[in-house]
């Protein structure tokens, strides 16, 4: 009880209660994934009992709560806890004000901490871990075994406290910027633009092989792209298969249509393999 008045003290909606809950249904759902919306339906699944709460006495907001959180989610399940927590944190604050705060700070945020998740959790750790077990137990030792199952116990519970870390985080950035929440809406919508503007050229690998020849100086497509805007045709690329999303065109038909496009430009001589 005293916890439940130290919260609407704090004016807050949701409890500690709430957000185990929450974290607790991420241990669950988050391995589930599509690829129309990545994470998207197991995050909806995640915050719902938060989101309900959020919205109680409103439940067109929880419909545009809904919504705006089954946009496409894509991130490292060891570090997204702290997004997750963050953004229902500031939804908690802004309700339907914040929708694009939260979404902006979803795309700004998957890309670089999927980056230190990927390499750390899953590369690093593995290959450093799996090697020292691996040289142990050749020689009948299974410490090396039994250091990496430890770490990896380590980790499961750190999702925990990075659920935390993130819902505080998002609620002390709220309680600092509530009064101007379009400022910070504009801030992070700049921040996952210029992430998503960076991710396209350095992810998408789509070049002319084309050459041309004349008085003996050869010339590459490429090079004459590249000398009018370096990562043109990425940006081209990505551009026709977002408006063909918008058109209704289903995730898989442009990934296939994607691999016929390149096979059949790389037979020609026309992209490179």
């Amino acid at each position: 009880m005293n916890k439940e008045i130290e919260t609407k003290k704090e004016g807050r909606v949701l409890t500690k209660k709430d957000i185990w809950r929450a974290m607790r249904r991420h241990y669950l759902a988050i391995s589930t994934y599509n690829y129309d919306s990545g994470f998207a339906a197991t995050l909806v699944w995640e915050l719902f009992p938060a989101l309900s709460k959020i919205y109680q006495d409103d439940p067109d907001g929880l419909q545009a709560s809904i919504d705006n959180q089954f946009k496409f989610y894509n991130c490292n399940p060891w570090m997204s806890p702290i997004i997750t927590g963050a953004t229902l944190a500031i939804e908690e604050k802004g309700k339907t004000k914040s929708l694009q705060a939260v979404q902006d700070l979803k795309t700004a945020l998957m890309g670089p901490f999927s980056g230190i998740g990927d390499t750390l959790i899953w590369v690093l750790f593995p290959t450093v871990l799996g090697a020292i077990a691996a040289s142990m137990g050749k020689h009948g030792n299974s410490v090396g075994m039994w250091i990496y199952l430890a770490v990896y116990i380590l980790f499961f519970f750190l999702r925990s406290f990075l659920y935390n870390v993130g819902y505080d985080s998002g609620t002390a950035l709220m309680t600092n910027m509530s009064d101007k929440l379009s400022a910070l809406t504009d801030a992070v919508s700049v921040l996952g633009i210029a992430v998503i503007g960076a991710i396209v050229p350095s992810t998408i690998n789509f070049q002319l092989a084309l050459k041309f020849s004349q008085a003996g100086v050869t010339l590459t497509g490429q090079h004459i792209l590249d000398q009018l805007m370096p990562g043109l045709l990425p940006v081209l690329l990505t551009a026709l298969l977002y408006w063909m999303l918008k058109k209704g065109r289903k995730m898989t038909t442009l990934i296939l249509m994607v691999i016929v496009i390149a096979m059949v430009g790389a037979a020609l001589g026309i992209l490179k393999a």
